[in-house]
């Protein structure tokens, strides 16, 4: 049974580009999954959704950033560059893309939801997964559909 629901993830993932994800709150059952997605060629990249700032900016912009200012030096802000570009570069060959996978996008807004949502239609390589609840078993639908609903009610 494993075996048939991890070529269905892999599958939406890919019809889809981007899969709310709803996971028990014990945890660990997303392993799976992500070795699977792994099996299946992809890099994958686990980040949390707190502390992302804009998430636009993050993961496809150069951002700032301030490190803590202790007193009496000068205020300074670092640029780095755009999350995903740096990622897909460090993709071995062969490598069909890259999966970002987030936690606690529970904590997102429906904005920040939709933004994620349209990051696979810049980049065909990029693909997300968004763990956006809980729920007694794994279960997962496209982002889009996911924000959607959330608009709707």
């Amino acid at each position: 049974m494993p075996l048939l629901t991890s070529r269905t993830i892999v599958q939406d993932l890919q019809q889809a580009g981007a899969l709310a994800f709803l996971v028990p709150p014990e945890g660990g059952y997303e392993g799976r999954y992500v070795r699977c997605l792994r099996a299946a060629k992809y890099g994958v990249v686990t980040l949390t959704a707190r502390g992302l700032g804009d998430v636009s900016s993050y993961l496809t912009g150069v951002h700032g950033v301030r490190p803590s200012h202790l007193g009496k030096s000068d205020v300074r802000t670092y640029f780095l560059p755009p999350t995903v570009q740096m990622r897909l570069r460090t993709l071995p060959p062969g490598s069909k893309g890259l999966v970002l996978w987030l936690i606690e996008g529970k904590f997102l807004s429906r904005e920040e939801l939709a933004v994620l949502a349209g990051i696979p239609a810049l980049d065909s390589r990029v693909k997300l997964v968004v763990e956006v609840g809980g729920a007694r078993e794994v279960l997962w639908q496209p982002l889009a559909s996911w924000v959607e609903s959330l608009s709707q009610g």
